[in-house]
């Protein structure tokens, strides 16, 4: 059989040392410290290589905007940053509280923090751990910012570029958005101002930004 880590390029190669450098740091400060943890490496590799890791933002305001509710979004980012804006529905956890957080085995998990970084700890931290349905925001806000909030139709768009855009403009608008037209000197999306979205007391329970614990479909 090939290993698959003889497949991947030399970018994909440096992504996995990095996740596998983050998780030993993330390790000696948790609660699994001393556990045993067994980590198939070959499986994770193939995982990055095929990219079966990722949810584009494409995917994930498709499920928001019809209801979805078989997954459960976190955002890894300081609480600041979460209260100024998130991803509707998403929970707040910080990295360093990960291990404590209330998750099921057969949870469907997404993971988003600024650009990737924190998300990719995270996501090999909990398969690292046992969690097989754990994915990654593929660019983090930065990307939902860029193509879900503020996309932007060139001047020199095709007909097929228009015709599109009109329609990931209608999402953009559900979400609270501005779409773009015109121009390459726009400003870019983090000095753009954001959608505000109301953070809900809480339950006494982990929520999304809905306000109400998800009722799990499937698995």
């Amino acid at each position: 059989m090939t290993n698959p880590l003889r497949k991947l390029n030399w970018r994909q190669k440096i992504a996995l040392l990095a996740l596998v450098l983050g998780v030993v740091g993330l390790f000696a400060g948790s609660p699994y410290r001393g556990a045993r943890v067994v980590v198939d490496t070959k499986e994770l590799a193939l995982s990055v290589q095929k990219e079966l890791d990722h949810v584009s933002v494409e995917e994930l305001a498709d499920w928001l905007i019809k209801g979805k509710a078989d997954f459960r979004l976190l955002d890894l980012r300081s609480e600041r940053e979460y209260g100024e804006y998130h991803i509707p529905s998403a929970e707040h956890v910080m990295l360093s509280g990960l291990a404590e957080y209330p998750i099921q085995r057969n949870e469907k998990i997404v993971l988003y923090s600024e650009g990737g970084i924190h998300s990719a700890q995270a996501w090999y931290l909990l398969r690292a751990t046992g969690y097989k349905h754990i994915y990654i925001l593929r660019g983090g806000l930065q990307e939902w910012q860029d193509r879900i909030l503020f996309p932007r139709l060139s001047d020199t768009a095709s007909s097929a570029e228009k015709s599109e855009f009109v329609k990931i403009a209608a999402v953009s608008r559900h979400f609270g958005g501005s779409p773009q037209t015109g121009g390459e000197n726009q400003p870019s999306s983090a000095k753009r101002m954001m959608p505000k979205v109301e953070v809900p007391a809480s339950t006494g329970g982990p929520v999304g930004g809905s306000g109400a614990k998800k009722k799990k479909e499937g698995c």
